[in-house]
């Protein structure tokens, strides 16, 4: 709105209410300049197709006139407009919740731009598009629950299918343990190094030094279809975090059937809270190359195979697990599987489910719970693994299980490896079996085998999932008489508690979800298979 502004007024305040006959409130001042002119305002965190009333009071002196006589506006639809990107943000830009936005190519936040998105906004890739934010700029995606941001294909809802378009990746300036090569971002490259707007030209993300960085804020938005492969067997991910610092904030977001990993981090220490990966191609949750961040409150759901956009270099992955964490490999890792700084995270209170089925939606060698390999250490406490045919648990090398002390009762005081206060329901074994393959003492460790099935330990779980509306049946809660109620650890002590720091504490339940707590993942996630 626009204010005429009087000589000898400090500000004005702004007063809103909602409907026809919705009382005011403040909504916001704006300073006045010291001669007469028009101020503008505009009013944010608004509903959409809805009527909002205003009236301004000035300010004198330190006190306010009578109110302005009212004005009003309708808010329109969400997506109202239309508006393709085709080029890299290389200034502060906001995209606005009217207007339903479609990318067409690689686009890259880059220049220290910071890319501000309303709550609600729907983006829409392409084939040949992914959205990248880059070292030193920003992206401040906060939605709602009731208005989350959606990133999804630009196919029409029905002929959809994983790997439609390339998904959202952040790179930042934390360190990673890949010293030394200069990492590159798998996929990008394919229109060279030059750097060219909208090109997908070659990202690296190796050599960061701040792991305090800040690349801005994801809460409330949903990542659906995406996985495109730029090269032949080198598909992006759903959410990409590469060396993101702790500066950055995650939380409440959803990865939806996806062709690669849902989510996964290449070194970097930035926290998340509230994930949920329903369906995907490979991983839900994969973290490597020096990972140190805190994860809370995780869920990762399997059902099926995904149907993937048949493309050429694009296939689903032979390996899906629920959790697939690495230490270092490859070109980079100056001392192998031993390479600093450790990937030692935190993963606390994670509920992740399987199809149950080593045919569906496991390929030739995935369907465990969780696969810890090539060195990675971290602490893993308070969670749910269901349905994982070939085994709950995979310490896969003498390096991994050394993080733990090498010892099968990994001590808190001192391992950077240890697997606390799990349940696990519907796996034939319980840590997978064979050459180089190495378990902890269960009862040592209070891994539990569930009473009953895994669908049994929820207050529901749908017997059958159809369509994006199945979401609302899905109560992650433990069911009553559950054990996942009860059995969690806390307080934490030892490496584990300094390593949680602030960020993650322990619980008294295993799980993601508190018994009688709020169900913190519904009213804005979907499931939506096509």
């Amino acid at each position: 709105m626009t204010i005429p502004s009087a000589t000898g007024i400090s500000s004005y305040t702004i007063e809103r209410a909602e409907g026809a006959a919705g009382s005011f409130a403040q909504a916001g001042t704006v300073t006045a300049p010291a001669t007469a002119g028009t101020l503008t305002y505009d009013d944010t965190g608004l509903k959409v197709q809805t009527l909002y009333r205003y009236r301004v009071l000035a300010v004198r002196s330190g006190l306010s006139s009578t109110p302005s006589s009212e004005v009003s506006a309708t808010t329109l639809p969400f997506g109202s407009f239309s508006k393709t990107i085709t080029g890299d943000v290389t200034t502060n830009t906001t995209w606005y919740a009217d207007t339903a936005y479609t990318l067409a190519g690689f686009i890259h936040v880059t220049g220290n731009a910071t890319l501000t998105i309303q709550p609600g906004t729907v983006i829409k890739g392409n084939e040949g598009s992914a959205l990248f934010v880059l070292r030193g700029s920003k992206i401040l995606a906060v939605g709602r629950a009731d208005a989350p941001i959606v990133m999804t294909s630009s196919k029409a809802v029905g002929s959809r299918r994983a790997g439609d378009w390339g998904g959202l990746i952040i790179v930042g300036n934390a360190t990673t343990n890949k010293t030394g090569a200069n990492p590159e971002v798998e996929g990008t490259g394919t229109d060279g190094t030059t750097v060219a707007s909208g090109k997908n030209y070659t990202i690296t993300y190796g050599g960061g030094t701040n792991d305090a960085d800040d690349s801005g804020e994801l809460r409330y938005v949903r990542v659906e279809f995406a996985g495109f492969a730029p090269r032949a067997n080198q598909e992006l991910n759903s959410f990409t975090f590469a060396a993101v610092g702790s500066g950055t904030r995650l939380s409440y977001l959803q990865a939806l059937y996806g062709l690669d990993d849902a989510f996964e981090w290449f070194g970097g220490t930035v926290n998340a809270t509230n994930l949920v990966s329903y369906e995907t191609g490979d991983d839900h949750f994969d973290m490597s190359e020096g990972y140190r961040g805190r994860l809370q409150f995780l869920i990762g759901m399997q059902s099926a195979t995904v149907n993937i956009n048949p493309l050429p270099g694009q296939n689903v992955a032979t390996d899906p697990q629920g959790i697939e964490n690495d230490g270092c490999d490859g070109a980079g890792c100056t001392n192998g599987f031993n390479s600093n700084p450790f990937n030692v995270p935190v993963v606390a209170n994670f509920t992740l489910v399987g199809t149950g089925n080593s045919s569906v939606g496991s390929g030739t060698s995935g369907g465990i719970g969780m696969l810890l390999r090539r060195g990675t250490g971290g602490y893993y406490v308070n969670g749910v693994l269901a349905r994982w045919p070939r085994a709950a648990f995979s310490v896969r090398d003498q390096d991994t299980y050394t993080r733990g002390g090498g010892t099968a009762t990994p001590d808190l005081a001192s391992a950077d490896l240890a697997i606390r206060n799990v349940s696990y329901y519907e796996s034939t074994n319980v840590f997978e079996t064979g050459s180089a393959r190495f378990s902890f003492d269960a009862s040592a460790n209070n891994i539990a085998a569930g009473t009953g099935t895994g669908a049994a330990a929820f207050t529901a779980f749908p017997a059958t999932i159809t369509d994006a509306t199945t979401v609302s049946a899905f109560d992650w809660t433990p069911a009553s008489g559950s054990s996942i109620a009860t059995g969690g650890l806390s307080p934490f002590t030892g490496k584990l508690l300094t390593a949680g720091g602030t960020a993650v504490t322990g619980t008294a339940y295993r799980g993601a979800a508190a018994p009688g707590g709020a169900k913190w993942w519904q009213g804005w996630t979907t499931y939506a298979q096509k």
